[in-house]
């Protein structure tokens, strides 16, 4: 039987999600801790990877689990899981749902703070920039909506069989109490290090190193050589992502409180 397991994660500690020699994954705790559980191997696929110390609010993984249980798994589980990672639910789907593939969108949000806060810290990521001009910098994002092909946003896009996407939402906003920002972006799929590569040039528009239009070039003649500099990690959360038969919201509550109350958020 083929189950979706509706997860969120810190990812501070971890290499990313996928399982990797080069540190301890999110998968890899995933699969020790319902191995353990039922006393034989047991292997997931998730709806995709996040990078070192990128977050998820809301990620979904697949697992076949052919034996039948007569305990609570979702409390066993969340029992024998670290604190930085949850289970919410677990959905019995159809033997052919795919957990990656049959994604149809996925969302990012990025959080950032201008000023030092320890209680921000690795929930956000800190820019101690004063004046930033933001017009310029959703004016950019806007202009996602007009392109598809992100190969010049893409650390290793010719591991990709193509690299476009579409994107259907990016909007700039800010938090007009506390001075924040935070990116948004939807697309129906995305390449590695794309939303923090897209993120890192945002910031540098914002701050006056880079023009709206020499951002637009690298959109327009997507193999244009480039100097890529991905934004901080810690900012980053894979928030939301949906299936023809599946859409349901986020289970933590976490990602709410960063970023506060929706009225002191103002689109840009």
């Amino acid at each position: 039987m083929r189950y979706f397991f509706h997860i969120g994660y810190l990812g501070t500690n971890y290499s990313g999600w996928q399982k990797h020699p080069d540190g301890l994954s999110v998968q890899q705790v995933l699969e020790s801790a319902l191995s353990k559980i039922f006393k034989s191997p047991v292997y997931i696929v998730g709806c995709g990877r996040t990078d070192a110390q990128v977050h998820a609010s809301q990620f979904f993984f697949q697992a076949d689990i052919e034996q039948s249980w007569d305990f609570d798994l979702l409390f066993r589980l969340n029992n024998v899981l670290p604190d930085d990672i949850a289970v919410f639910d677990i959905i019995p789907v159809a033997a052919g749902a795919h957990a990656r593939f049959d994604a149809t969108a996925r969302s990012y949000d990025y959080f950032i703070h201008t000023d030092k806060d320890p209680f921000l810290s690795g929930f956000s990521a800190m820019y101690p920039v004063k004046n930033w001009d933001l017009n310029a910098m959703q004016r950019a994002a806007q202009l996602l909506l007009k392109y598809n092909d992100y190969h010049a946003f893409c650390t290793m896009p010719d591991r990709n069989t193509h690299t476009i996407c579409n994107v259907t939402a990016a909007n700039i906003y800010t938090d007009a109490i506390t001075g924040r920002i935070r990116f948004h972006i939807s697309a129906n799929r995305f390449l590695g290090k794309m939303v923090r590569i897209i993120t890192g040039k945002l910031i540098d528009i914002a701050t006056g190193k880079l023009s709206v239009e020499e951002f637009e070039s690298h959109l327009v003649h997507p193999k244009k050589t480039q100097v890529i500099k991905p934004a901080y990690p810690q900012g980053l959360y894979l928030s939301k992502v949906v299936y023809p038969y599946l859409d349901t919201t986020a289970g933590s509550k976490f990602s709410e409180l960063l970023a506060g109350n929706a009225a002191d958020w103002q689109a840009v």
